[in-house]
């Protein structure tokens, strides 16, 4: 079912407000000399204009471009509405007033150019293409410095005579793990272990730790 029109107080209440400022605009016109369709077209123009504006601002937020086209055509409204209570004389209207109800069209023309093509600040950032981050060139890794020889050692001193090995007989395991032990002491120093050394490192005593290096001798 329709809902039955029902009448509005604001509404009625703009209707009558905008017929008159309408009828105003349009005396106006017509005493400053625009007389015909052209006297009809300024209040369109005035009003377009004024709407437009507060559009924008509702639409799009505050601005100083909306404002101040909004303020433009508010001045001109209320302008023209003043100008016809008797303050001036339609009959020989002023030159200044002659002036400005002939320039407005272009001044309205701008107006309603500027409020439909400017970009909002919505649409600013979407159309603005984010500039591409600068390419910085890779440094290539320097090469590391080769490492120097290390000096030639000096060869090794002769090993004194063991003495005569006591009858002591060594595990081969013992013997196995003490040859590891001097080939690991002799890679690392370059030189040959001695038996002090090896009997510390073993923790054997002295008879076998000199049985054990006279085998590896």
């Amino acid at each position: 079912m329709n809902n039955p029109i029902r009448p509005d107080a604001v509404l009625v209440q703009a209707v009558i407000a905008g017929a008159l400022s309408f009828a105003h605009l349009h005396d106006l016109a017509a005493a400053a000399g625009q007389t015909g369709w052209k006297a009809w077209a300024y209040p369109v123009s005035v009003d377009l204009l004024l709407v437009a504006a507060w559009r924008r601002l509702r639409s799009d937020g505050p601005s100083r471009l909306a404002w101040c086209w909004f303020l433009v055509a508010l001045v001109a409204s209320l302008g023209a509405n003043v100008a016809t209570a008797g303050f001036l004389d339609l009959a020989h209207p002023p030159g200044w007033l002659r002036f400005g109800v002939a320039g407005w069209p272009a001044l309205a023309f701008l107006g309603g150019t500027l409020l439909a093509h400017s970009p909002t600040p919505h649409q600013a950032s979407v159309d603005r293409v984010p500039e591409p981050e600068p390419v910085t060139a890779t440094r290539a890794p320097e090469p590391a410095p080769e490492p120097e020889p290390l000096p030639l050692a000096e060869p090794p001193a002769a090993l004194p005579e063991a003495a005569p090995a006591p009858d002591v007989e060594a595990p081969a395991a013992l013997v196995a793990h003490a040859r590891r032990l001097a080939d690991d002491h002799q890679a690392r120093t370059g030189i040959p272990i001695d038996r002090d050394t090896l009997r510390s490192r073993l923790g054997v005593p002295a008879p076998m730790a000199d049985a054990i290096t006279a085998q590896l001798t």
